[in-house]
């Protein structure tokens, strides 16, 4: 049984719709857009995965200016690359393209594959930003699904049912092959990325410059944030935990590297206590005769499956030379190229609240 719902109109009439819209609306001057290659098309889908484009630019900038090509990418330590990415979190994108950069020259010559399935084999590149990669720097027909073409799609043809469901996935995909031209794919497939991210957005839809509003499904049943329906939500658990915050004598603050996999995956952090007994513990047999300082006030960091209470906890040692394997003095006047978590990030740039005031220089 066919998965396509009932178009609303005919692939030609949606297609001559929306490019015309596109000619006098849509986004002409994105950095990603001058010199569509497959290595910055694929950067930039990267980059843009639940992350908006405005956010999205400096990143990118300073992405191309240090790694301009896949050989670049591939011949750095991903140290550097996740110190550029930190900030735009979801860190398995970059320890993903990375290891795609490498899988890249090592198995294809530093060519892109342009096959869809060579192309979705890759760490990181699935379906949908496959197809982006060969629509947009080949003119290849490919199709697209992402996020903003999804919620488009789910509004315009009144499809129930969170997008997530197999069966509801595989009704998207047959409306999304059903209207991608086989001309203009490059226009295309930026316009349906644009409709989505610029009118069809998720809260506030602006239907009345919409090109579909006379056809759309949900604008005629008043329904528009109805659609597409949202993942089932659970509740979030809370779990805690204690971020030391050693520093020494010269202000260098003690930084530990995550396992490569699991939270924060190959990031730097500050080392990590279930409480305060585990933390009192691993300083009396690491850093004897540290002095603990008063704890700074808990704050919420939340992932997408549970919400981390985090509670900074200072402490000074003389001198510790000796730090260990996988670990590091950070210094926040004179700091590293390497990637850091979010709230480290945070609390390594915002010490005096912990009293952590790093002396001044001579």
């Amino acid at each position: 049984m066919s998965e396509l719902p009932s178009p609303v109109l005919p692939a030609a009439e949606f297609q001559r719709r929306l490019l015309a819209w596109f000619d006098v609306h849509g986004r002409h001057d994105l950095p990603w857009q001058q010199e569509r290659t497959p290595y910055r098309v694929w950067v930039s889908e990267i980059m843009l995965q639940q992350t908006q484009v405005a956010t999205v630019i400096p990143y990118f900038e300073r992405f191309m200016a240090r790694f301009p090509d896949v050989a670049a990418l591939a011949d750095a330590e991903q140290d550097e690359v996740l110190h550029l990415w930190t900030g735009l979190g979801y860190y398995a994108r970059g320890r993903n393209l990375h290891k795609a950069a490498r899988a890249i020259v090592a198995e294809h010559g530093g060519a892109f594959p342009m096959e869809l399935e060579a192309l979705a084999a890759l760490p990181g590149i699935g379906r949908s930003t496959a197809g982006a990669i060969i629509a947009q720097s080949s003119g290849q027909r490919a199709v697209i699904l992402d996020g903003n073409v999804k919620r488009s799609l789910s509004r315009l043809h009144a499809v129930g049912g969170w997008p997530g469901r197999p069966a509801v996935e595989r009704r998207l995909w047959a409306l999304a092959e059903h209207y991608t031209p086989r001309e203009r794919l490059v226009d295309y497939t930026q316009a349906m990325m644009d409709l989505g991210a610029t009118l069809c957005r998720r809260g506030t839809p602006e239907c009345g410059r919409c090109p579909f509003a006379d056809v759309c499904l949900a604008h005629a049943r008043g329904e528009e944030r109805r659609f597409p329906e949202s993942k089932p939500k659970k509740a979030l658990p809370t779990r805690a935990t204690r971020m030391l915050l050693l520093r020494d004598s010269r202000g260098r603050v003690l930084l530990e590297q995550r396992p490569a996999s699991g939270l924060w995956g190959g990031l730097w952090s500050l080392p990590q206590f279930d409480d305060h007994t585990d933390l009192q513990a691993w300083l009396d047999t690491h850093a004897p005769g540290s002095a603990i300082e008063p704890a700074g006030a808990p704050f919420i960091h939340v992932f997408s499956h549970f919400r981390l209470e985090i509670t900074p906890q200072p402490a000074r040692v003389e001198c510790l030379d000796a730090v260990g394997e996988a670990r590091c003095w950070y210094d926040p006047e004179n700091p590293a190229a390497i990637g850091l978590a979010a709230p480290v990030k945070s609390l390594l740039t915002s010490l005096a609240p912990f009293a952590l005031e790093v002396p001044p220089g001579p």
